[in-house]
């Protein structure tokens, strides 16, 4: 029996056509044919017409353009790229080292030292080969534990316990760092001579909810004092903190730190050369399945001919693949990784027809052949979106058609939902802009946590995990829960921060920040450092759901984090999808290229 559509269908945040129209007194900018409503705090986009036919534009109306640069990522540099360690004998070697180190981590007695090794091990990228033996391990560590081995005197053990039973998901209380704070409520200077200690504390506090204020004081101490680390302190440690500095652990996409944690690592004198081995082995040879997933995705991106046929738009199919990596780079998510990137490559394309090119009418009616999904009405739409309406009806049918015969669910419901809802976003963003419309921040950020696009790739996802498909976890999905919409919100404030100055100059839709300096008079400076408090205390927000009971499977949860945590890498020190930069050439060639030696 096939299942899904006669089960429930996609319901909240409908985006229905509201016929009422808007009280000029009210929004006296906001064009008549266009709101954001909100239904349990939620945006929910409605449109005044149903459109059969627009009365499309002359074809030599003005049309603008945002300049992006060609793609650099050559056909032939990605069908170059090779590795031998898809050899048999690699694969061998990797088993008898698994072995090994599953041995390490199962005799160690000393409470310390098995949360030391556990803790190298998830940061040298191993952890998914030992989940099982990891979560089994901490669902065992008690608090009584904590004393009967001395833990609680330890503010470099008690904080790395801390941080790790927080990334499963464990309910842990703030109050075991009580220990380390004088009756004044701070913590005791004498902490700042445990470097080692301040280094835990410090990522530990990254893991911190809204109302935890022994971890915000955490955070202001240890940021504070290990700025004044000097470099003559040992070398090794004063790495780490440097490192950790510019690039908190919890906030970091998860491949690239694995990198950097090895080559750190094998310059130890005191490393353990069995994690090691198997740590740049397990690298490269998951870098040569990659390498084989990005020539399949080339290929599948140069046939639909969207790169070609659509100059203005940008061609970032090979930074669409990275997003991939860092929502998630295990091997057997590999379905899932072609099905995120081809998400991402179309979805990029989309919103340059919305945000650049397209004239209004023309992208009314593109949001209406969307939302009916008929091939027939692809003949309405004006050539250069024909083209692109066929690509994304093609690969998203696709998508369907898979999961139908694997898993014999009907899914296409729900992807051409939140598709629509997608596109129905993007459609009000492009709206404002030509009406000149500034937004009040909380309006802008709830309807662009939805035009980020990280509900589309989340819900795509989670058909594409072998973690099987649940009536409770779609309707969960499709009620926009707290977990995704904050991540997409984080994904977005980080876009913003760098890229808004750029935007506003070509022309488009004021971002976060103009609409807070507009909303309340303030200067740049200080909405940008409103924006940055803001997303810090989103990141709580995500910490909090956590720690919540979910119907989601921990992969899935895992990908929503991990698409904020690539967002902070991809957005550091700029645009890192739309712009080819040498920043940008350094993360391909470390992920994708360069194996380690």
């Amino acid at each position: 029996m096939l299942r899904g559509t006669p089960v429930f269908a996609p319901t909240h945040i409908a985006l229905t056509v509201e016929m009422a129209l808007l009280s000029l007194s009210m929004k006296p900018s906001l064009p008549q044919w266009t709101r954001l409503r909100y239904a349990n705090g939620y945006p929910a986009i409605s449109t005044l017409r149903c459109i059969a036919k627009a009365q499309l534009q002359d074809k030599q109306s003005h049309r603008r353009s945002a300049n992006y640069k060609p793609n650099i990522w050559t056909h032939d540099f990605v069908e170059s790229l090779k590795s031998d360690y898809m050899e048999e004998r690699y694969a061998e070697r990797a088993v008898k080292l698994k072995m090994e180190v599953k041995s390490l981590l199962e005799n160690e007695k000393n409470l310390l030292a098995q949360l030391e090794l556990i803790d190298e091990v998830e940061r040298l990228g191993l952890g998914y080969l030992f989940d099982k033996e990891i979560g089994q391990f901490l669902s065992s560590v008690t608090p009584m534990q904590f004393k009967d081995v001395g833990i609680e005197k330890s503010l470099h053990a008690t904080a790395l316990c801390f941080r790790l039973l927080r990334q499963k998901g464990h309910k842990v209380s703030q109050d075991v760092f009580r220990d380390f704070m004088s009756e004044d409520g701070d913590f005791h200077p004498s902490s700042c001579e445990d470097i080692k200690g301040m280094l835990s504390l410090y990522e530990a506090s990254h893991f911190s909810i809204e109302g935890e204020h022994i971890l915000d004081k955490g955070k202001t101490f240890t940021t504070m004092h290990l700025k004044n680390v000097i470099p003559s302190t040992n070398t090794d440690l004063y790495q780490l903190v440097t490192h950790a500095l510019q690039f908190p652990l919890h906030w970091s996409m998860q491949r690239i730190e694995a990198r950097w944690y090895i080559d750190s690592f094998k310059k130890r004198n005191n490393m353990n050369l069995v994690l090691l081995e198997l740590a740049k082995l397990d690298f490269n040879m998951v870098q040569s399945n990659h390498q084989k997933e990005l020539k399949s995705l080339l290929r599948w991106w140069e046939n639909l001919g969207l790169g070609n046929k659509l100059s203005f738009a940008r061609d970032r199919v090979v930074e669409s693949y990275l997003w991939s990596l860092g929502c998630t780079f295990e091997p057997e998510h590999g379905h899932c990784r072609e099905v995120i990137t081809k998400v991402i490559a179309i979805a990029t394309v989309i919103d340059d027809i919305y945000d650049v090119y397209g004239t209004l009418d023309e992208l009314e009616l593109f949001t209406a052949v969307v939302e009916r999904w008929d091939i027939s009405a692809v003949e309405e739409l004006p050539d250069y979106m024909k083209i692109c309406f066929l690509a994304t009806y093609n690969t998203v049918n696709e998508f369907g058609y898979h999961v139908l015969k694997e898993q014999g669910w009907n899914v296409m419901p729900y992807l051409k939902k939140h598709l629509t809802d997608l596109c129905k976003a993007y459609l009000v963003e492009a709206k404002w802009y030509h009406s000149g419309y500034i937004p009040k921040f909380k309006e802008y950020v709830n309807l662009a946590s939805i035009s980020i696009a990280g509900y589309v790739i989340l819900y795509y996802s989670y058909f594409f995990l072998k973690s099987g498909i649940t009536n409770e976890a779609l309707s969960y999905l499709d009620s926009y829960p707290n977990l995704p919409r904050s991540s997409s919100m984080i994904v977005r404030l980080l876009d913003d921060f760098v890229t808004s100055k750029d935007e506003q100059e070509r022309g488009d839709v004021h971002k976060s920040i103009e609409s807070y300096m507009h909303e309340y008079g303030v200067s740049e400076e200080v909405a940008r450092e409103y924006v940055q408090d803001f997303t810090k205390k989103t990141w709580k927000k995500i910490n909090e759901e956590l720690a919540t009971d979910s119907p989601l499977p921990r992969a899935v949860i895992d990908i929503s984090i991990n698409f904020a945590r690539t967002a902070e890498l991809m957005y550091k020190k700029g645009d890192g999808h739309s712009v080819q930069d040498q920043e940008n050439k350094d993360r391909v060639i470390s992920l994708l290229v360069e194996s380690i030696n």
